[in-house]
């Protein structure tokens, strides 16, 4: 191979570190603005069509970098955060964006780079998709616990059932039990709440549409309390769970496993390491809660774990039950599990 290096990416710029390995320079240096455009420019003067292979770090930006290095033809390799943090070992001086990039290419030389997968576009997509769903509906969520906190404020009785049903947004807007200011702040919400409500009506219903044609989705809502978006969220941040040997390594990757006494001391044992998605843990949390529902096969392990722990806790626990599910369910589907749709 002639060309092995590291991309630390920010912002404002691209950090490199190649070497040669045909003449054995290293050369250093940054792509300034990081946009797409400049990056390919980069790559082809850079490169000429040489053989290469480039590390990239999993954050922020990873995305389109991975892009445009599989477009050049480059060998693109995404490197899980805190596993190469974890190889740089106790640091003796403060790291810059120079170290970075060098570490991911010493990293790469020596096949020691600890390797994320590289989702399909479908994926990537869809997960855009599900962040922007979870963002829209915290929103929403968020205004209409506003309207509550108003009413208490003002003194008016609190509303029962659907805040936004017909009966009830007659009274809201009426606010006949609120002052001025109460029935301005009251109608803002009304006003937001319903922009909100026409961009989720229709994310949703996309999301629920792929949820119904792809494979891995549709084997996935065979589970109790996985439903149409669920379903979804757990495909796509699950990937290809074959690359997990067990399915405890997929609980792993959670980030719902708990934590243990490690001798570096920066992590407290017995909590959650919320080391993975937070799309990932949103969703299986709410999959999870369907368990305190008798119906459930997990009811009696719910409510074993919630007479003991609370209900949150066996909630976590049901999650894990889930996951180990749903790596069995993809990994069984093999290739079919991220067929295109």
């Amino acid at each position: 191979m002639r060309i092995v290096g590291g991309l630390d990416i920010h912002r404002r710029q691209i950090t490199f570190d190649y070497r040669d390995e045909r003449s054995g320079q290293i050369h250093r240096g940054r792509i300034a603005p990081a946009d797409r455009m400049l990056l390919r420019r980069w790559l082809a003067t850079t490169l000429e069509g040489a053989p290469a292979a480039f590390a990239v770090e999993a954050c922020t930006g990873w995305r389109f970098v991975v892009e445009e290095l599989q477009r050049a033809g480059v060998e693109a390799h995404l490197a899980e955060p805190a596993e190469t943090a974890a190889a740089r070992g106790p640091k003796r001086r403060a790291k810059t964006d120079r170290t970075d990039a060098r570490l991911l290419r010493e990293l790469l030389a020596a096949d020691r780079l600890p390797e994320s997968w590289i989702p399909p576009e479908q994926v990537l997509e869809m997960r855009g998709r599900l962040q922007l769903f979870k963002d829209l509906r915290e929103e929403h969520t968020a205004w209409v616990q506003r309207i509550h906190a108003i009413l208490l404020h003002q003194g008016a009785p609190a509303i029962a059932g659907d805040l936004l049903g017909a009966d009830n947004r007659r009274w809201l807007e009426a606010g006949d039990q609120l002052s001025a200011a109460g029935r301005q702040a009251v109608a803002a919400a009304l006003r937001i709440l319903d922009a909100l409500d026409a961009e989720l009506v229709p994310l949703r219903k996309q999301i629920a549409a792929f949820a119904r044609r792809q494979p891995g989705c549709k084997a996935l809502q065979a589970h109790y309390g996985v439903g149409e978006i669920t379903a979804v969220a757990l495909w796509a941040e699950l990937g290809d769970t074959r690359r997990f040997s067990c399915s405890r390594k997929t609980v792993r990757h959670t980030g719902l496993d708990i934590t243990v006494y490690s001798s570096d001391g920066k992590r407290p044992p017995g909590k959650l390491s919320r080391q993975g998605s937070p799309l990932l843990r949103w969703a299986l949390f709410e999959a999870a809660k369907c368990a305190a529902r008798p119906s459930s096969p997990d009811y009696a392990y719910y409510r074993q774990v919630a007479d003991r722990l609370g209900g949150n806790r066996a909630a976590l626990s049901v999650a894990r039950k889930i996951t180990r599910r749903a790596h069995h369910t993809l990994r069984a589907l093999g290739d079919e599990a991220l067929a295109p749709v």
